[in-house]
């Protein structure tokens, strides 16, 4: 018993745990909204047949009554004819009639009851399924929110764990960049000092002096030989200056000369 009382607890264990795992909140309120919605239209199908039912019974009192007009007519006009035995039956027709209306009272009366207490029913169950709906869709939305934030933190925590690594890598790296530049910085060093020899460069010491010597030569004609264009160039430039102003001062001169010549000639 004790083993079976295990297994069965273990059971309902594993079926709770898989329930909770799959089961939707939303889903669980609109069934349960469904089913009161289900609940609510069977009560307003019992009430519409309560007043069927009761309806029958006033048509059936209706009919009795008239009946019973009918039955004293007859008995009326019996008693004209001296037949007391058929007013007689027809009085113990309508006595009987008279007897059926007062069931039927009571019948219209408990019905009228029972229909009372059905539609006070509806109204009370009809005003708590409609709070029920309010506060499904209430508490539906706050699910999706709050489904929605935890999806977003555990995504953000996600993100935040994947950016620590890259952080972490880029550490790394900046690390072991900052180490070669040092030791490329440190070997620069021991090689100008002297202390290490540039196995890459097959010139000696005089060699590279001689040849750091010819660059510096080269450079200083390339330089003196671009000094000397230039220079020509701004003494031919001012030397058409000066040209140009020439020729326009002759021919200013020339103009004003033979401005006055006509000017004489007009005189005359």
């Amino acid at each position: 018993m004790g083993l079976a009382n295990r297994i069965t607890t273990l059971l309902k264990q594993k079926v709770n745990t898989l329930l909770e795992k799959y089961e939707d909140p939303k889903e669980t309120l609109d069934y349960s909204y469904q089913k009161q919605i289900e609940t609510l239209n069977k009560l307003r199908r019992s009430i519409a047949e309560v007043v069927t039912a009761k309806k029958r019974l006033e048509m059936q009192k209706t009919r009795l009554w008239e009946n019973i007009r009918t039955l004293e007519i007859q008995s009326r006009s019996a008693i004209d004819q001296d037949r007391e035995d058929l007013a007689r039956m027809a009085l113990e027709r309508k006595n009987a009639n008279t007897l059926q209306i007062q069931d039927l009272d009571k019948q219209i009366t408990d019905m009228q009851t029972q229909q009372t207490k059905l539609e006070q029913t509806e109204k009370r169950l009809s005003a708590k399924v409609e709070e029920f709906r309010s506060k499904k869709e209430v508490i539906k939305a706050q699910y999706s929110a709050a489904d929605a934030q935890v999806r977003i933190k555990e995504d953000v925590t996600g993100i935040s764990e994947e950016m620590a690594s890259v952080g972490m890598a880029m550490n790394r790296a900046e690390d072991k960049t900052e180490k070669m530049k040092a030791k490329a910085q440190a070997l620069d060093e021991m090689i100008d000092s002297g202390i290490l020899t540039d196995y890459m460069s097959n010139k000696n010491d005089i060699e590279s002096e001689l040849e750091e010597t010819t660059i510096k030569s080269s450079v200083e004609e390339e330089l003196a030989k671009l000094l000397s264009e230039r220079t020509k160039k701004q003494n031919n430039a001012n030397k058409q200056e000066r040209t140009q102003e020439t020729e326009e001062y002759e021919i200013s001169q020339d103009e004003k000369k033979i401005g006055r010549e006509e000017e004489v000639t007009v005189n005359s």
